[in-house]
């Protein structure tokens, strides 16, 4: 996508909780099922523009092969970064005994895995289904999980702040310590680092409210910061670049939406393009052509450079010539 309402997705969700179904009672449940369409549940762990993106394309995903408002109801439900609430809509799933479930998020997507054997799980926006206990394999799950990984090219992200800071000597490292997703990347990221000769600062949040005194601890001590893909930095990007913009600290991330909502630039998958992607694989679930546990986990089809130039230009940095090509948002 190359340009990025936020307003516009949240607000394309909120009709199609209307348009198909939305977020009503166990009473509209039994209705959709008297009705004849096929039943989709979908869960989301929070709002921020990338899973918000991937929940749009889910659902045109499945508009594309033939599961459009005639065809299917469907449940929304946000957990709002709540894991308590996870736990509730994943009662009220097995209660309600859908077709199919799409998990956005790896944390949403464990809480309905681990509650619901018995039906079809579509998940997005997961980092590794196999680490993450979703599946035994990504090349063959044999469990009722599959879908679409966001894996992002960890290195060539790293790569991107050398490439903005070749001068830099010591990379902050930012991630929340809870999510499983992150983790890995973090891992990934600060070997990837330190093979290039850099210094890494390791900080971690445990909730969106830890991130400015973390990143207030982190001035002075760092070139550029990299936060991985990760759901609570990715809610509180402003959070984040009201400190680090004044110390003129740039942060290079791994979701698009965290470039455009103020972060200096990511490498990334495409959210919605694999929102798209997995809408497929549960239409074809639905029509019968595949099975999930035969299902191997798929790669993002799809990765974008995005800069934020106002950023960049708030920050004195000249986009390198490297990336003549990316979306620039601002």
């Amino acid at each position: 996508m190359k340009k990025w309402m936020k307003a516009g997705i949240v607000a394309a969700l909120a009709g199609m909780a209307l348009m198909y179904g939305g977020c009503g009672s166990d009473q509209a449940a039994s209705s959709s099922k008297s009705s004849g369409k096929k039943q989709v549940a979908v869960v989301q762990i929070m709002q921020h523009g990338s899973l918000d993106a991937a929940n749009k394309g889910m659902i045109d995903g499945l508009k594309e092969k033939g599961f459009g408002p005639d065809k299917v109801e469907v449940d929304q439900q946000n957990a709002q970064g709540d894991q308590s609430n996870l736990k509730s809509i994943a009662s009220r799933f097995k209660s309600n005994k859908p077709d199919i479930i799409f998990g956005i998020s790896t944390p949403a997507t464990q809480a309905v895995a681990n509650e619901i054997k018995d039906i079809p799980i579509v998940g997005c926006a997961i980092t590794d289904f196999e680490t993450a206990k979703l599946v035994k394999s990504n090349a063959k799950p044999e469990t009722n999980v599959t879908g679409v990984n966001d894996r992002g090219p960890v290195e060539k992200q790293v790569d991107m702040g050398k490439v903005f800071m070749p001068n830099a000597k010591t990379m902050g490292l930012l991630y929340c310590s809870s999510e499983v997703n992150s983790e890995i990347q973090a891992n990934q990221a600060k070997k990837h680092a330190e093979s290039l000769g850099l210094s890494v600062v390791e900080r971690t949040v445990s909730s969106v409210n830890d991130i400015q005194q973390v990143a207030e601890s982190m001035v002075g001590q760092v070139d550029f910061i990299y936060v991985p893909t990760d759901n609570v930095l990715a809610s509180s990007i402003p959070t984040l670049v009201k400190v680090t913009d004044p110390a003129k600290i740039p942060v290079i991330v791994g979701a698009d939406s965290m470039a455009r909502d103020g972060a200096l630039a990511s490498l990334s998958v495409e959210f919605y393009k694999s929102g798209v992607q997995a809408g497929h694989m549960a239409a074809d679930i639905l029509s019968g052509k595949i099975k999930p546990e035969d299902t191997a986990v798929q790669d993002p089809e799809v990765y974008e450079v995005i800069i934020n130039k106002k950023n960049a230009e708030l920050l004195g940095i000249k986009i390198p010539d490297e990336y003549k090509d990316a979306t620039i948002v601002e």
